[in-house]
């Protein structure tokens, strides 16, 4: 179940332009990562966007997304339980339900 207590641009029927000079980067839960969200409904266990930088060498834990979660890797390689991923790729992880 997603914890909807923050919506932020989650309203598909209104237009949204973030543009570089107005983002707001904050820590994640993992130290070593920092985070841009663009659109989320729900606390940490989320459907999420968002732009993340990693600390060079670093990784961040094994989590999911009950909402689902799109990656889009910018720079170097980004690394999950399924492989490695360079810059250019775009990964989406299904919405978590029992059944997968």
């Amino acid at each position: 179940m997603i914890d909807t207590s923050i919506e932020l641009n989650a309203d598909f029927t209104q237009r949204v332009v973030i543009k570089p000079n107005e983002y707001v980067w904050e820590s994640s839960p993992m130290p070593v990562v920092e985070r841009m969200k663009l659109d989320r409904v729900g606390n940490e266990i989320a459907r999420a966007t968002s732009l993340v930088r990693y600390a060079p060498n670093s990784s961040f834990s094994p989590h999911e997304h009950a909402g689902g979660e799109e990656i889009f890797v910018l720079d170097g390689v980004f690394g999950d339980e399924h492989g490695q991923y360079p810059a250019g790729t775009c990964i989406r992880n299904p919405i978590v339900t029992k059944d997968n």
